[in-house]
């Protein structure tokens, strides 16, 4: 009988082979390639942040924990 596997099982080992194979740096650079990497960044900082002082960013993080 053949038992389900999810696709963390699946990545898990494939990243696995991956690291054996090549080592972490190639797997990695390997990796980063199907990454989407179409977002800025520093946009997205300024806007999530803007108008906002460290002490509030201390609290926000301080009440989602």
């Amino acid at each position: 009988m053949n038992q389900a596997i999810t696709l963390n099982e699946i990545n898990k080992e494939a990243f696995d082979v991956l690291y054996k194979e090549l080592g972490l740096a190639k797997t990695l650079q390997f990796l980063n390639q199907f990454s989407n990497g179409k977002n800025d960044y520093s946009k997205i900082k300024d806007g999530i942040f803007e108008g906002k002082t460290v002490q509030d960013i201390v609290d926000l993080v301080k009440k989602t924990q």
